[in-house]
């Protein structure tokens, strides 16, 4: 299992890369993680003020945006 400092590093990597990523596109290129440890991850980093959750328009998919 990563690190969490390695995998916040990671996932904000990637979503620097692309702005418009969803959770399903991050886990796609996330590796070595389980879908609720790059979950929390995300939690943690929204909380923290890193990262901002926003609701697409259908309402359906969740996009992550680096702060």
């Amino acid at each position: 299992m990563p690190h969490q400092g390695l995998l916040g590093d990671q996932i904000l990597e990637v979503v620097r890369a692309n702005p418009d990523c969803t959770l399903d596109g991050l886990m796609l290129r996330v590796s070595g993680a389980s879908w609720s440890r790059v979950f929390l991850e995300v939690d943690r980093l929204s909380r923290s003020g890193q990262l901002r959750l926003t609701k697409s328009r259908s309402g359906l998919t969740i996009t992550l945006r680096a702060v």
